[in-house]
Formats: structure tokens, sequence, C-alpha cells
């Protein structure tokens, strides 16, 4: 059985260690308890802290960072269903990252001929919004659906590092980003309604002067693997000012829909509808009819309606029915008096019973007068 140290015995182990110098005779280690000490030591060595710069703190919280990333969640299985009916080449596209950024580190991690596209967003019933975000999409994505779209076999297309696209390229790369910026809509549309169009495309990303250095942005990154035999990437950078604007419209509804949920608007929505015109329909009964026999019919003839002319008929408010009752005529007028409410167990025939009212004969013989 192993020795037991005792605390004097560590403290001359770890003082040793400090040192670099051997242990003292009297405070011998067994085996077991120098390599505890060394895992030990290993794991102290693999934590690691991300920094915190005090001097630019977060701005947004992780609240609406969740909301950016379940946006963008959405946004991928969408863009995956259309990538993969559109070009058909299998993809599998999934959100990697969604973090608050500096502008200049979206900046850093492009090449000068990587291509940008600035999208321009609009928010519905919101002012215009000058600033725009950015989509970069990998060439090597990119290549492979315009090797699709022109009739390309199955493979994938790999490229070099700093490729430049040509004059054609360049047009067909419109074309597959408008589905991209298109399906932006949809995938903001469980939160908010905006418009997304494509503004231009820069060669250079250093160019770009719409947004500050400092500024903050949201670095959206989605993993493309593209048939399992590669992995691309698209890079989504969201400036500060247009999250502001997409949050705040965000937060606007959420304190109207909670306002709705906990208080009693039943009196003000029943006067806001109380003058709706509905119509009322009453129904003498259903037939079917040949479109030969409909082509044949003439002023005289007589349609067999499948019901006994003392049977109620039922009376429509829109497409609902909602009564039943009996024909008759008042004032001179064909009318239905109501005699019960569907779907309700008690009979309200007696309750109307003291309206005066002609017989269902009387109503015969004055359709056919008319």
């Amino acid at each position: 059985m192993a020795d037991v140290l005792s605390q004097s015995q560590i403290d001359a182990l770890l003082k040793s260690m400090a040192s670099g110098g051997a242990p003292e005779p009297e405070a011998s280690v067994p085996e077991e308890v120098e390599a505890k000490v060394d895992k030990k030591a290993e794991k102290a060595e693999e934590i690691k802290y991300n920094k915190y710069d005090f001097y630019s703190p977060r701005k947004f919280t992780k609240d609406k960072m969740r909301i950016l990333t379940s946006v963008f969640e959405n946004y991928a299985r969408i863009i995956t269903s259309q990538v993969n009916g559109i070009f058909r080449v299998m993809t599998d596209i999934t959100v990697l990252e969604v973090q608050e950024r500096r502008y200049y580190e979206f900046v850093s991690s492009l090449g000068e001929n990587d291509a940008v596209t600035l999208v321009e967003a609009d928010i519905q019933d919101h002012n215009k919004i000058l600033v725009p975000l950015m989509m970069y999409v990998t060439p090597g994505l990119v290549i492979t659906l315009i090797d699709h779209m022109l009739g390309g076999g199955e493979e994938v297309v790999k490229v070099k590092t700093g490729y430049r696209y040509s004059d054609v390229e360049l047009a067909l790369y419109r074309r597959i980003l408008s589905y991209l910026i298109q399906a932006l809509k949809d995938g903001f549309s469980n939160y908010i309604t905006m418009e997304f169009k494509a503004q231009r495309i820069e060669d250079n990303p250093s160019m770009i002067q719409d947004v500050g250095l400092d500024e903050t942005v949201a670095i959206i990154l989605l993993n493309v693997d593209v048939a399992g035999l590669a992995v691309e990437r698209i890079r989504i950078c969201m400036p500060g000012t247009l999250l502001e604007s997409i949050f705040q419209v965000i937060d606007s509804r959420k304190h109207i829909a909670r306002g709705y949920a906990y208080e009693d608007n039943r009196d003000t929505i029943l006067d806001n509808i109380r003058e709706s015109p509905l119509p009322i329909t009453g129904q003498l009964g259903t037939v079917i009819l040949d479109l030969d026999d409909v082509y044949h019919l003439k002023v005289g003839d007589v349609i067999d309606m499948n019901k006994p002319k003392n049977k109620d008929v039922k009376l429509y408010i829109g497409r609902q029915p909602w009564f039943t009752g009996k024909m008759g005529v008042y004032k001179k007028n064909v009318a239905i008096r109501i005699n019960r409410r569907l779907y309700e167990e008690e009979d309200t025939e007696e309750a109307a019973s003291d309206i005066p009212f002609p017989q269902q004969e009387e109503v015969a013989s004055t359709l056919e007068g008319q």
C-alpha cells in the first residue's frame, strides 16, 4: 500500500518543483502521487480564458445575439433547401458562430481579390437604413454552383486562394447571390418584415468605406458542406446601426404584444367590428345536376330540392351555418323566421312562436307568382 504524505512533505514537494531542484531525502514521494501532481499541472496549463476589452464593451446582450442566431439558423435551413433544389448539388449549411466583433476583424479575414456583395436592407414602416450589410461567399462554393448551372458533373470544383472571377463568372455570381439574398427575408420573417436587395459587388474589401473600422458589427459564419467532399464558408457582416434598428422594432413589437396579452380589450375589439358587414344567406336546399340538364333548363321547369316543403332551412352567416328557420313572407318580402341556433341543445322555437308568420303554402304560392 502506498504511503500517505503529510502536509509538510507535500509543501516540500511543491517547493522543490517550483525551484527546479530535487526534493529533500526525507520527503520521498511515491510515483502515483507524482503522476497525480503532473496531471493537475497539465490541466491547469490547458485552461484558456477569453480576453475582455473593457475599453470597448459589448454592445448587444446575449438575448439579442440569441435572436440573431435563431434568425440565421432558420436562414441556413432555407438556403440549404434552395441550393439543393435549384443547383442540384447536395449541401448541408449550418451556423458555425454568431459573434459581436469590430469591423476591421471582418475586413482582415478577407483577401485583396475577394468579392464582397453589399446588400441594402429596408425595414417595413421604418426609416431607410443607409448602412448595408455585407456577404462573402468563398470562391470554391461559387465556382461549384456555376459548374452545376452550366451542366457540369457531380464533382466539386476546388480553386486556389485569391481566385479572381472572370466577367462571365461575375455575372453568374450575381445570379447565385440573388437567391441567397432573397432568402434573408424569410430568415427574419419570424421576428420582423424586411426587404433585401443587392446594391453592388466590391472586388477589393479594403475599399469599402460604408462602415468605420472600429464600428461594432455582428459576424455570422455559415459552414457549407458540399457533398461531403469540400467545406466552404459564407460570411455575413451586419453593422451595428442596422442591428440597432432591427432590435428596436422587435422590442417595440414585444411591448405591444404584452399590452394586448394583459389588457382586457374585449369591448374595444367588439366596438371596432360591430359595424362590419356580414352576408346572410338562406339555403333552401342543395342538388347536383348534370351539365346537360343545366344546359336544357328553361322557364317553368321545376327543380327537386330533395327536401320536404315544411322542413327547416339553414341560415348562413358568411360561410358558416348558424341558424335554422322557416320560410315565409313578411311585409310582402320573402323572409325566414329563426327557430333555433345550430349546435345548441336548447331549442328556441318556443321563444319565437309569438311572432305572426304565414304558412309554407303561402310562401310557395308567392314564389310561384314571382
